[in-house]
């Protein structure tokens, strides 16, 4: 079976292709600067984000004046895969583009639109999530960060762990406790804080693989003061409004997931003769076992993301989207791993990352060591593994809380 699109989405790539051929930042360019850099975000990114918003690329579904051409699924599928394959990223504040701005747009005053969503996406502005906590991470309802009303404005005291981007925010879409006797899953708001508020220190947390230049942060939060019309929404809503946030985040995932994927096991089948013939007969058997295995595990997430956007495009549910996170995480990981393994002590080279701290543009997805441990995050942010299990067994499955 050959699975295609018809001529209409076809002469939809071909535009977008050669639009990205004229128009495209250069590997060089996007090395030129760290993807995160303390202080402001790439100055490359801002300008492609711009330019990607006056032209309509940016978020192809939305209509015109938000950065789009109101494109069709199917044509959203095709640009996200086609920017996965070559290696252009719409923006550096991944989560202020697919979660941040999308929700304002969702339930934001107009004045918040056009304060905060807008500057986003035109690339003016970048933003933060402020979700986890030390001691509410998967567990977003058990966070403890309270905002208390003081006349006109909010008082916030708190903290917040794992902010991605939060040391070059311009702002951060915060969740914090509004009622605290409320049960733990209502009395929660979410708040937009300036993130050069009195009050707020940014820590960031170096990192195994990129330690001079961080994205994950720690934010303390002490008295400060944000407007009260800063809060997003109903009061106390939050818990509702988490869940359309993350579906923002969520709903096309999956394509990027899967293409990395491909794209790690296309790799991997290229260096493998040559690392096969390096092994004893015993062990070149069962490392050709795991690649083939591998192989497999990657056909199956593409065709299980196939099946959930199918179904999703026809307008119905797709349980397949669950599944599609974790699955494709923990391949990915599997994938890496083996690679690893078949390498040999050659794995223990970590020579992809230039002294100061780029990925190099020859290698840059990393050694395969590189991408192990990157491995970890990615079976954790967005929903860790465990959470996505429980999700799996008690909304897709049906069974009890355990």
């Amino acid at each position: 079976m050959r699975l295609r699109f018809d001529d209409s989405v076809e002469a939809f790539r071909a535009e977008l292709l050669e639009w990205l051929a004229a128009h495209r930042p250069t590997p060089e360019e996007m090395a030129a600067e760290p993807s995160v850099s303390t202080g402001h975000a790439p100055e490359w990114a801002r300008r492609w984000t711009r330019t990607m918003f006056d032209a309509g690329w940016l978020v192809p579904r939305w209509p015109p004046e938000l950065g789009g051409r109101n494109a069709g699924p199917i044509e959203t599928l095709v640009f996200i895969e086609e920017l996965a394959r070559a290696r252009v990223p719409r923006t550096t504040n991944v989560q202020g583009l697919g979660i941040v701005a999308p929700s304002i747009l969702d339930y934001g005053t107009p004045e918040q639109v056009e304060r905060y969503a807008m500057p986003i996406l035109r690339g003016e502005a970048t933003a933060c999530l402020g979700m986890s906590e030390p001691g509410a991470g998967s567990d977003l309802a058990a966070l403890s960060t309270r905002a208390v009303l003081d006349g006109d404005a909010w008082v916030v005291n708190g903290q917040k762990v794992w902010t991605s981007g939060a040391n070059y925010a311009d702002f951060c879409f915060l969740f914090c406790r509004t009622e605290p006797d409320a049960p733990k899953h209502k009395g929660i708001s979410i708040l937009l804080v300036p993130m050069d508020t009195p009050g707020i220190t940014v820590r960031p947390l170096p990192e195994i693989i990129h330690p001079e230049h961080p994205d994950l942060n720690e934010v303390f939060l002490d008295d400060v003061r944000v407007p009260a019309s800063n809060l997003v929404g109903e009061l106390n809503d939050g818990w509702a409004m988490a869940n359309g946030s993350l579906a923002h985040e969520r709903g096309m995932v999956w394509v990027s997931a899967v293409m990395g994927l491909e794209e790690s096991l296309d790799r991997l089948l290229g260096e493998a003769p040559a690392l096969l013939d390096r092994l004893p007969p015993a062990e070149r058997a069962l490392a050709v076992d795991q690649i083939v295995q591998v192989a497999i595990d990657t056909q199956a997430a593409r065709c299980l993301g196939y099946r959930g956007f199918a179904k999703l495009a026809r307008g119905g549910t797709a349980p397949e989207q669950a599944l599609m996170k974790l699955f494709s995480s923990e391949a990915r990981q599997r994938l890496a791993l083996v690679a690893a393994e078949v390498q040999g002590a050659d794995a223990l080279e970590v020579g992809s990352v230039t002294p100061d701290g780029h990925l190099s543009i020859d290698e840059p997805q990393g050694t395969w060591l590189e991408q192990y441990f990157v491995s970890f995050a990615n079976t954790i942010s967005a929903g860790t593994s465990e959470i996505q299990r429980n999700i799996i067994a008690e909304r897709v499955l049906g069974l009890p809380r355990g």
